[in-house]
């Protein structure tokens, strides 16, 4: 099983309105991110959440399908998680339906 032994967020341009991962748990191949972002509704709310690994890969992806206007923040687990063997560290980055992909990414240390 792993845990999360630390996070940190990198340093990196953000959008005004881009959503903001507050913290992620990983529990074997499970992995729930928290995430907060001003959503007005269907026009604008955060819309998904990516695992990469530190090449960059896709680890997995999580979309949301509707806005989270008064459940903020709000936490959504994504399952089947394929964790390259020895990786010490992972990374998620998030979206939303009008901005795009954040630029920032959320950095989550892995311990065995």
């Amino acid at each position: 099983m792993r845990l999360v032994a630390s996070l940190a967020l990198l340093a990196a341009p953000a959008l005004a309105d881009a959503p903001a991962i507050e913290g992620v748990t990983v529990s074997g191949d499970r992995i729930s991110v928290t995430l907060s972002h001003p959503d007005t509704g269907w026009d604008h709310y955060a819309d998904g959440w990516e695992v990469r690994d530190v090449d960059g890969n896709s680890l997995g992806l999580r979309t949301l399908f509707h806005p989270h206007v008064t459940e903020q923040p709000f936490t959504r687990a994504l399952s089947e998680v394929v964790i390259p063997d020895g990786a010490s560290v992972i990374y998620v980055r998030a979206r939303c339906n009008v901005d795009g992909w954040d630029d920032a990414l959320f950095e989550v240390r892995l311990t065995d």
